[in-house]
């Protein structure tokens, strides 16, 4: 009888044990989810580390810089001019381009003996290395799109390509707001 009864108790204390390692089990699986569920809504909504492709922005980005966007930048607030933005172009929706907002709707842009103008007003471009070799006849910005170049200008796939064009701002994916690679270089985008 105590043997019967110590059979039990030990089929009992296992079954119990299982239980307790199932249970475990699950809560880890439902943390698993939970993050996983978390890190691909902030991925698609918040903000996104992207990694920087070419010269384009140098020398505000350099290649292979990882930067940080934040995408709802332009759902709280209103994109200005100065912002180093993150977009894609009808050209290949599949990548995303980083270049510095220049005109807004409305604007008046041009470049002329290396100056760039912004409705009739030249730029003061401190984050720029040269200017650009090329003139570009004035445009006037559609609404709900933006004219944008590269920092590196004689060097940069931008609004003064047709490929690129005006970049409507249903296709602005966020704000460059800091580098977060190379760990020697952490800082704010201006």
């Amino acid at each position: 009888m105590r043997q019967s009864r110590k059979n039990k108790e030990m089929i009992s204390s296992a079954a119990d044990a299982q239980k307790a390692t199932l249970k475990e089990a699950g809560e880890w699986v439902q943390a698993i989810v939970i993050a996983v569920v978390l890190a691909f809504l902030i991925r698609t909504f918040l903000f996104e580390i992207i990694l920087v492709d070419g010269s384009s922005m140098e020398p505000t980005l350099y290649d292979a810089n990882r930067i940080f966007v934040y995408k709802l930048a332009y759902l709280t607030g209103k994109p200005q001019h100065g912002d180093v933005v993150i977009f894609k172009t009808p050209e290949n929706i599949k990548y995303n381009y980083v270049k510095r907002l220049i005109g807004l709707p409305g604007d008046r842009v041009r470049i002329e003996d290396g100056v760039v103008y912004v409705n009739d007003q030249p730029l003061d471009e401190p984050y720029t290395v040269a200017p650009p070799y090329n003139d570009y006849m004035e445009v006037t910005v559609p609404e709900n799109a933006f004219f944008v170049l590269g920092d590196n200008r004689n060097d940069s796939k931008d609004s003064r390509d047709y490929r690129i064009g005006f970049v409507p701002m249903d296709n602005l994916v966020g704000k460059a707001v800091w580098r977060v690679w190379p760990l020697d270089n952490i800082s704010a985008i201006h």
